[in-house]
C-alpha cells in the first residue's frame, strides 16, 4: 500500500478537515469511525479485564484486546482504498475517509472554545469548556490553570490528532491510519496507569509511545518553525525542545510541549490534578511565566495554525512534485 500518491491525497485530506472538520449533523445521524473503535475497545474492556485475575493474565488480555481493534481497523482500512483505487475518482473517496480521521479543525475548534468561553461565560465556562478537551478535573483549576491546559492539549494533540495520522497516511494510506486511530483511541481509553488499566492498557500505552515516537518530533519541529507567528524565536523553541523534552513524563508529548512553551514564553506541565491524584511532573520550560492567560491561549491558536500551514504546504509541494514527475 505504499505510495507517493498519498502525499498529494493527504495534502486534499488536510485542506477538507481544514474547511469542514467534524459536521455535527452528520455524526447526529451516523457513528463516527472512532466512536465504533471505541465501542469495541469498551466491551472488550468490560468483558476481559477482571480484577481477580493475575497482573500477567491482564497483560495478556490487554494486549489480545489491542490485537482485537488494531487488525481488524488495518484490514477494513486496506478494503476501503483497494476498492476505491479501482474505480474512477475513488481517490475522491480516499481523501474524505482520510479527512474524517484527522483531527485538525475539532482540536482547533476545542481550543477555540476555551478561549472564548473566558468572554462569554468567565472561568465557569471556560472551566467546561476545557473538559472536553483534557483529562484533569477541571474544578480544580483557576484561570492559569485551565488556559495552560488547554495550550498542553493543543499541542499533544497537534501530534497525536493530526501530524501521526498524517504521517501513517502517507507511510500506509489509510490502513496505516485507521490502525493508527485505533491504536491511540485504545491509548486514550485504557492506557492509564490506574488500578484498573495498569497491567491491562499496558500494550495499549507501549504501542502508542512506539507509533508516536516520528510524529511526536516532526510536530515538535513545525510548532517551533512556526515561533515567528507569536514573536517567538526559532533556535530558541527547538533548543528549548531538545533540551526539556526528555524531562516529560511522556516519551513523546513533551516534544510538542516544550516547542510551544518556548515559542509563547511559557512554563507548561508541572504538578498537576488526575482524577483526584495529584502528579508531581516537572515544568517544561520553568524558565517561562506560569500565569497564562486567555491571550496566551489565543497565541497558541496562532501558533497552531502556522505549523499546521507549514505541514500542509509541505505535503502539498511534496506531493506537486510527485504528479509532476510522474
Amino acid at each position: 500500500m505504499i505510495t507517493f500518491d498519498h502525499l498529494w491525497m493527504l495534502a486534499a485530506a488536510l485542506a477538507l478537515d481544514a474547511a469542514v472538520g467534524d459536521p455535527d449533523f452528520l455524526w447526529r445521524r451516523a457513528p463516527h469511525p472512532v466512536a465504533l473503535i471505541g465501542g469495541l475497545i469498551g466491551w472488550l474492556d468490560r468483558s476481559l479485564n477482571r480484577s481477580r485475575h493475575k497482573p500477567f493474565s491482564r497483560r495478556i488480555a490487554g494486549g489480545f484486546t489491542v490485537l482485537v481493534v488494531v487488525v481488524p481497523a488495518a484490514a477494513v482500512g486496506f478494503g476501503i482504498e483497494y476498492g476505491l483505487a479501482r474505480v474512477p475518482y475513488g481517490w475522491i473517496g480516499i481523501v474524505l475517509v482520510a479527512a474524517i480521521l484527522l483531527a485538525g479543525r475539532s482540536l482547533y475548534d476545542h481550543v477555540a472554545a476555551v478561549a472564548s468561553a473566558f468572554d462569554t461565560g468567565g472561568l465557569t465556562a471556560a472551566r467546561a469548556a476545557v473538559a472536553k478537551v483534557v483529562g484533569r478535573d477541571p474544578t480544580t483549576l483557576d484561570e492559569a490553570g485551565v488556559c495552560r491546559s488547554a495550550i498542553e492539549s493543543m499541542a499533544e494533540n497537534f501530534s497525536d490528532g493530526v501530524v501521526a495520522p498524517a504521517l501513517w497516511f502517507a507511510l500506509l494510506g489509510l490502513p496505516g491510519l485507521a490502525a493508527y486511530k485505533a491504536i491511540n483511541t485504545a491509548d486514550s481509553m485504557i492506557g492509564h496507569l490506574t488500578p484498573r488499566h495498569e497491567d491491562f492498557g499496558w500494550a495499549a500505552a507501549r504501542l502508542d509511545d512506539l507509533v508516536n515516537l516520528p510524529a511526536s518530533r516532526l510536530a515538535g519541529a513545525l510548532l517551533a518553525l512556526a515561533a515567528p507567528m507569536v514573536r517567538g524565536s526559532i533556535g530558541a523553541a527547538l533548543h528549548v525542545m531538545r533540551a526539556e523534552a526528555p524531562k516529560h513524563r511522556s516519551p513523546n508529548a513533551g516534544w510538542p510541549e516544550a516547542a510551544v512553551a518556548a515559542a509563547l514564553g511559557l512554563a507548561l506541565a508541572g504538578p498537576r490534578r488526575y482524577r483526584g491524584v495529584l502528579v508531581h511532573d516537572p515544568y517544561v520550560y520553568p524558565a517561562g511565566r506560569r500565569h497564562a492567560t486567555p491571550a496566551d491561549t489565543r497565541r497558541g491558536l496562532r501558533l497552531y495554525v502556522g505549523a499546521w500551514a507549514l505541514l500542509f504546504i509541505v505535503t502539498a509541494a511534496a506531493g506537486g512534485l510527485v504528479v509532476r514527475f510522474a
